[in-house]
């Protein structure tokens, strides 16, 4: 069961969730396949007018049980950092934890024959992994582009249900939390003022200010 202090609702949140699913790129497809047996995928997505997108060869495993159920899972999440036992108690193992980000999108994938959507969504996903540039901007009028987009498998996950699970201590009592944000601080790991900035963030009563 997840704990309400944790919980990030699409009702209040979603604002939040959605800076997270544009900050990542990442993320695991779960499908069901006719003979009923489950299977995880990890791919390159993108979020665009609020669906994840995903391409890839329009066929295979992921494209065969997309075919049998269009229902999916996909869920994305990044560690912030690791909370060594120590931090809390100098001889227990129980306090030791980790800080991350996660979230989880239910909903049903249609695979996209559109070629105009297809250079929409693939248009994004270059903008979001090749900020650069150094690219022909993709057109669904381009002759170049047309045969490439009529054989990529494109993929849009339509959300029925998104919720998230941002955990950074705020369960914690002042003091445990106030031990935490100190070992980190000495700690100084790549990560770690990050992570002291989040749960000065989603934890309003650490505000020292």
């Amino acid at each position: 069961m997840r704990r309400k202090e944790f919980a990030m609702t699409e009702e209040e949140n979603m604002k939040e969730l959605e800076t997270f699913l544009n900050e990542m790129s990442f993320g695991f497809l779960g499908t069901v396949g006719a003979d009923g047996k489950p299977s995880v995928t990890p791919l390159n997505y993108v979020y665009h007018h609020g669906s994840i997108y995903f391409h890839g060869s329009r066929i295979g495993e992921k494209m065969n049980n997309l075919s049998a159920n269009e229902e999916v899972t996909f869920a994305i999440a990044k560690e912030y950092a690791i909370i060594p036992s120590y931090f809390e108690d100098p001889l227990l193992a129980c306090p030791a934890t980790a800080y991350y980000k996660s979230v989880r999108i239910d909903g049903r994938a249609v695979v996209v024959s559109d070629l105009r959507e297809k250079a929409d969504a693939l248009e994004a996903f270059m903008r979001k992994l090749q900020p650069e540039g150094g690219y022909k901007t993709i057109d669904a009028d381009d002759p170049d582009y047309i045969p490439r987009l009529k054989g990529v498998g494109l993929v849009r996950i339509d959300a029925d249900h998104t919720s998230g699970k941002f955990k950074f201590g705020q369960n914690l009592k002042e003091p445990v939390r106030n031990g935490i944000i100190e070992g980190l601080s000495e700690r100084g790991l790549p990560q770690d003022a990050e992570t002291i900035e989040l749960m000065r963030r989603y934890c309003p009563h650490a505000h020292t200010d």
